[in-house]
């Protein structure tokens, strides 16, 4: 089940990752978060991170604790 997160305005959104290259060839893991279940999506929210949410969007973001 993926992980789940509803803003104070009610929207639920849900947490995913993805691999992408970067130009220096270096790969880099991204977290995003998405209003429906996509592949790629995690069931907890990684280690060393917390959930904050955007006070003009309501749009949740993962942040470093």
């Amino acid at each position: 089940m993926a992980y789940a997160f509803t803003n104070s305005r009610g929207v639920k959104y849900y947490l995913h990752s993805k691999k992408v290259n970067l130009k220096g060839g270096r790969e880099q893991t991204i977290f995003f978060f998405a209003r429906d279940v996509r592949p790629g999506a995690l069931d907890a929210v990684p280690a060393g991170y917390q959930v904050i949410e955007t006070a003009k969007t309501g749009m949740p973001i993962l942040k470093k604790a």
